[in-house]
């Protein structure tokens, strides 16, 4: 994917500054706090800054007191971790394009906190002079809350748009401020939305069945296997939030965010009827005669009724209503404590372990995109000296191999396509006034994906059409021996996540080196390409299951030095029985991992003297399964020199230690 987040430790979408305790390094400039001065030469962000602070004090628009602070989460309403245009507020704000961060914003101070992805990024795109990053992860950089705490007077009020904060990090933040007297006071009026002049449209593209042939499952069946779950934690009634477990619970897809097939509603669901709140002309007969067909009982709604909807409910039912600790503290407030019952989803659980069909349409979309990425590998190792081919236009060129395949629905995020120094940030996105030229000079890492009606698919190769350095070497296999260990692991079923994200930067460490993102994220059957559970990060999270089989999961360590490098290797694996271990572990059972990603690994960034036997003997044998599985195709469809690159791709290696 772009590499696996660092964020949400203990919970699928759960906000970027609950993560690890941030630093506040007093050295750098964009670490430290900045004094605004308004005699300075008019400016975009000071203009935009100077209209929310004037709101902040203007008590007839907030309908209550002043506020010292105001709160910009990177989130939409549904809690999303990718949103649509009209949802970037802190990119309006900032600049800051980044897909995680929180904005603070007072009458003196404008602060940007984000975590060790996006740190070079981020000094790049915000104006300095006005804003102050806050890099998460470094010394002495305090969290959100800590920050507040240290810097607002007592008995202060802290404003926040309801809407786009989670309630378990809306109560978070409340109680952690409470020392000192302050408040954390919803705001209906989100102050962004207020200034911002041109803000992009909404979003109501129309929505899609999905066959029984990729989902393996009826909506009827998912809903009622909901209930059950329901009478398991005493509840009869549920409002399911996210966009993902809506588009799966009702076999729909939609494409209102971009790389992503959902589509904007809510759900409410009762023993005897559903209702869906979304935007009006997005339901066309073939949806409706889709409900039909999958036994729903649905009652349609408009989407920005969806609070009066829950009254309606309350109102309606003397039982408990269930809500998953990442709804928004909007939706939380909404129903009376007495009736609310809030635990982690169980959407998401669910639909995190594939089901048969799902896992088999997983595996075979890796294959048809292992051969998309194989033919562009090809392709640019032929073209590199001839042509002028840059990051942009080879993403391109890789999207239309993409597209040329079975199924293919559209790209799963925006590729980062990063050569030398630009591979460096984590999440790199080229632009035109980034955009280097892909040259034998330089590692290029390239991290892809694609939505196919039958899974979702994410992997990153890092490779180098010329001739390494000893140190690039020496780094790249560092990260692939982590990468090995994680896939080859064997573990109990229902093993805490972070212990993989300790195999796979255990060969890193002990050379002094790390990497600041997570190491694995879920992956969707034709749904988001971060899909949580499962999250593999240092940090171990109450509410995940663990590891359970037919779990889909990147594997995906890196390393990265600042205008030099990056490097990052990732496939997609499944959790898989291992077998003859069908009794181990006191009968919980062994697990372990398949790959079903198809490309291969660029030996010659390999220094063979750091790997051992089995290591070498894990690169031959995945080399050839792709070769067997990927040369197939390309004899298939007679792209013979292709064929004859990926022979040479895939020779075999052997330990010189």
């Amino acid at each position: 994917m772009r590499s696996a987040p660092s964020k949400m430790a203990q919970g699928r979408r759960v906000l970027q500054f609950l993560l690890a305790v941030s630093c506040f390094a007093s050295s750098s400039a964009s670490a430290q706090f900045t004094k605004y001065n308004d005699e300075r030469l008019p400016s975009p962000a000071l203009e935009k800054l100077n209209r929310i602070r004037s709101i902040m004090e203007n008590s007839t628009t907030l309908e209550g007191d002043p506020i010292q602070a105001y709160i910009v989460p990177m989130n939409d309403a549904h809690q999303s971790e990718y949103i649509a245009e009209r949802d970037k507020r802190i990119f309006y704000l900032t600049n800051f394009s980044g897909s995680a961060g929180t904005v603070i914003i007072t009458q003196k101070h404008a602060l940007l906190w984000t975590d060790s992805r996006y740190h070079i990024q981020a000094e790049r795109q915000l104006d300095l002079n006005y804003w102050t990053l806050m890099k998460q992860g470094k010394k002495d950089v305090p969290t959100t809350e800590k920050w507040l705490l240290d810097n607002l007077a007592n008995n202060s009020r802290i404003g926040v748009d309801p809407f786009i904060l989670s309630s378990s990090t809306f109560l978070q933040i409340a109680d952690s401020v409470k020392p000192h007297g302050h408040a954390l006071v919803p705001i209906m009026t989100d102050l962004v939305d207020e200034i911002w002049d041109e803000r992009p449209p909404v979003t109501s593209n129309e929505i899609y069945p999905i066959a029984i042939q990729f989902t393996g499952q009826n909506s009827s069946y998912k809903i009622n296997q909901v209930l059950v779950k329901l009478k398991e934690n005493n509840a009869e009634s549920t409002i399911i939030t996210a966009l993902d477990e809506v588009a799966w619970l009702l076999n729909l897809r939609g494409s209102d965010i971009s790389y992503n097939p959902v589509f904007f509603s809510y759900l409410i669901i009762t023993p005897t009827n559903l209702h869906l709140y979304l935007r009006k002309g997005q339901v066309s007969k073939k949806v409706k005669k889709h409900f039909h067909e999958e036994g729903l009982n649905i009652t349609l709604h408009n989407y920005e009724d969806i609070i009066a909807g829950i009254k309606s409910l309350i109102q309606n039912t003397t039982s408990k209503i269930l809500i998953s600790d990442d709804a928004s503290y909007a939706i939380y407030k909404s129903i009376p404590d007495e009736k609310r019952i809030q635990v982690a989803s169980i959407v998401a659980k669910m639909k995190a372990v594939k089901n048969s069909v799902e896992a088999q349409g997983i595996r075979n979309a890796h294959i048809r995109d292992g051969l998309a990425l194989v033919r562009y590998l090809h392709w640019l190792d032929l073209s590199i000296d001839t042509n002028n081919i840059t990051e942009i236009s080879g993403a391109a060129k890789l999207a239309t191999f993409r597209s040329e395949e079975k199924y293919f629905k559209g790209l799963s995020f925006e590729t980062a396509s990063a050569v030398g120094a630009n591979a460096a940030l984590a999440h790199y996105d080229p632009s035109e006034d980034t955009d280097k030229q892909i040259t034998r000079k330089e590692i290029y890492l390239v991290d892809s994906g694609g939505q196919y009606l039958d899974g979702t698919t994410d992997v990153t190769r890092t490779m180098h059409f010329g001739t390494p350095t000893d140190y690039e070497k020496q780094c790249f296999t560092r990260v692939l021996k982590g990468f090995i260990a994680f896939v080859t692991s064997v573990v109990p079923t229902n093993t805490p996540l972070s212990y993989l994200d300790n195999v796979a930067r255990r060969e890193l460490w002990q050379a002094g080196l790390d990497y600041g993102h997570g190491t694995g994220h879920g992956v969707g059957a034709f749904l988001n390409v971060h899909e949580y559970p499962p999250l593999i990060t240092s940090r171990p999270s109450a509410s995940s299951p663990g590891i359970m089989e037919n779990m889909f999961t990147s594997d995906e360590p890196g390393y990265y030095e600042e205008d030099k490098f990056g490097i990052r290797i990732e496939d997609v694996v499944q959790v898989i029985k291992k077998a003859n271990l069908s009794e181990a572990f006191g009968g919980r059972g062994a697990l372990t991992f398949e790959t079903v990603t198809f490309a291969p690994i660029q030996t010659k960034m390999i220094d063979t003297n750091l790997l051992t036997k089995d290591e070498a003997d894990y690169i031959n044998a995945y080399h050839q399964k792709v070769l067997r599985v990927i040369g197939r195709e390309l004899k298939k469809r007679n792209l013979i020199e292709t064929y004859q690159w990926l022979l040479a791709e895939t020779k075999q290696i052997a330990s010189t230690r």
